[in-house]
């Protein structure tokens, strides 16, 4: 006889990053994240800000709690609720599926008292006048009327597979209208060491192409390298 899964798996401890970690990642843009990750971290692009951030300002940055919900319930959603520390980013796991909603403005309304300073999905969500009032960041699949159950199995703490990234708690997630990034916690100091030369270097070349920069000196050098060849 094959033995049942437990209904909901809570992982005994969480990491979390210092205080300063987290600091260093507001306000920063997700793309000069994913440059300080070498062009990594981003989830897929369909996991996008709830309504394409039209009424909803879907800016945040803060570690990863995570929800391994699986497809079309969310019972470890709702079991997160316990285990949100303010500043949060709950990332709950649909398994991809877009048949029924993965959250609605109920529990993302609770996220919120918690303190979470927002909310990913790879699944839909309803109640989007409801959504709006409550003002949680949210990047997720779309929306749909659809109901989820409330079932089980599910885990909370453990790490999940979602928009083609891994993501463990206490991860750090920076998230804007550009989408979503990931930073393993192992590599949180190493991106910020990054992030200060790679926010230099863009207000740079913004400087240069406000100042009517035309072509860059890298590409007349690459076009004038034995790389690039002229025919007929």
């Amino acid at each position: 006889m094959i033995e049942a899964p437990p209904t909901l798996t809570i992982k005994a401890s969480f990491r979390r990053p210092t205080d300063q970690q987290i600091a260093a990642f507001q306000g920063v843009p997700t793309g000069f994240v994913v440059d300080a990750l070498l062009g990594g971290g981003a989830l897929a692009s369909r996991i996008q800000p709830v309504g394409a951030g039209r009424d909803i300002r879907c800016i945040a940055a803060g570690p990863a709690l995570t929800a391994d919900c699986g497809a079309a319930d969310v019972l470890a959603a709702f079991a997160a609720l316990k285990f949100i520390t303010p500043g949060d980013v709950v990332v709950s796991a649909f398994a991809g599926h877009t048949g029924c909603a993965a959250a609605g403005d109920r529990l993302v309304g609770m996220m919120k008292n918690n303190g979470a300073a927002g909310f990913i999905t790879d699944g839909p969500v309803r109640d989007y006048d409801g959504i709006v009032s409550v003002g949680l960041p949210m990047w997720c699949a779309g929306l749909t009327p659809a109901s989820p159950h409330m079932s089980g199995p599910g885990s909370v703490g453990f790490p999940i597979q979602i928009g083609g990234q891994e993501i463990e708690t206490g991860d750090m997630i920076v998230a804007d209208r550009d989408g979503v990034v990931v930073v393993p916690f192992e590599r949180i100091d190493d991106v910020i060491e990054k992030l200060a030369q790679i926010s230099e270097l863009e207000k740079s070349l913004d400087a240069k192409v406000a100042q009517g920069l035309k072509v860059p000196d890298w590409v007349e050098d690459f076009l004038a390298s034995d790389k690039t060849v002229l025919r007929n």
